[in-house]
């Protein structure tokens, strides 16, 4: 089945009397994946992650923030959600030319990111970051799409798409 479409607007305030049902915002920046937990012991768990993650996830939130404004999450702090993230990854240098064509896709680079970073642990850093700030917990996520793909020249930019909706 196809991923739901979020539509080309964000709802940003309350419509006929009804809370906020969707919101959609972009979040600049290269996504970083959330990292592995390892069991150090009893009770001893740590999440190994990049120095990266902590600056990527307050990218995040503070972009959810900033969509939700001064209206707050509504319906969708206490309600069952769908969520969908479009993560816009940058190609490697490898897969451009050189010289006059640095600014070209080889012919024969690959057209997905099908390798790292994972896309689960990319949504679990997105999903992470807007727990407590648009959803009250990340198990209230009951449809949950996800895309992986190359920003390219003249298209989206480095960053993730973010829509989360409550789900009917």
């Amino acid at each position: 089945a196809a991923c739901w479409r979020p539509g080309r607007v964000a709802e940003s305030e309350a419509l006929g009397g009804r809370m906020r049902e969707r919101v959609c915002f972009f979040v600049p920046g290269i996504p970083r994946p959330q990292g592995s937990k390892r069991y150090l012991g009893p009770g001893k768990m740590v999440e190994s992650g990049s120095k990266h993650l902590a600056p990527w996830r307050a990218d995040v939130r503070a972009a959810a923030e900033q969509a939700l404004g001064d209206g707050g999450p509504g319906a969708l702090w206490d309600q069952p959600v769908k969520v969908q993230l479009i993560f816009w990854l940058p190609r490697p240098k490898a897969h451009f030319g050189s010289g006059r064509n640095a600014d070209k896709v080889k012919p024969s680079a690959p057209r997905w990111p099908a390798g790292r970073p994972d896309l689960d642990k990319l949504a679990r850093a997105v999903l992470d970051a807007i727990t407590g700030v648009v959803i009250a917990d990340d198990s209230t996520v009951v449809d949950l799409c996800l895309r992986k793909r190359y920003a390219h020249n003249g298209g989206p930019r480095f960053g993730v798409s973010v829509t989360v909706g409550v789900a009917r």
